[in-house]
């Protein structure tokens, strides 16, 4: 399951259990609609609740973030699974966005969205 909320600067996005291409969906679209009327959005994704994605999600993600090498501003990932933190290392050589990887949420939003305590 996954929940999406936005604010003026940033994508939030929660994965609670197992993230579906259903899910994954959701995210793209919200995801599209913010880069139409607000410009290159921050996103936030919380994966500390997230069990499993299902092999589908892997190549979707892939071949979204291709589609969309500059419209991604910075992206904050909350984990402790050193195979998340991995693959968001890895995506790093696919995009121009900013990714960082966090243990702690209010760290994460505070970089993702630029306020006090982000550096660059």
């Amino acid at each position: 399951m996954i929940s999406i909320e936005q604010s003026d600067d940033l994508v939030n996005v929660a994965v609670l259990g197992e993230m579906t291409l259903a899910d994954y969906k959701q995210f793209e679209d919200h995801f599209v609609h913010a880069v139409r009327f607000r410009g290159r959005p921050n996103v936030l994704v919380d994966l500390r609740d997230m069990v499993s994605y299902t092999v589908d999600v892997a190549w979707e993600d892939l071949k979204f973030g291709r589609a969309h090498l500059s419209d991604f501003g910075r992206v904050a990932v909350v984990t402790d699974d050193q195979w998340i933190t991995w693959a968001a290392w890895l995506a790093r050589v696919f995009t121009e966005a900013q990714i960082e990887v966090f243990d702690e949420y209010e760290e994460a939003r505070a970089w993702a969205s630029g306020g006090p305590g982000a550096s660059e």
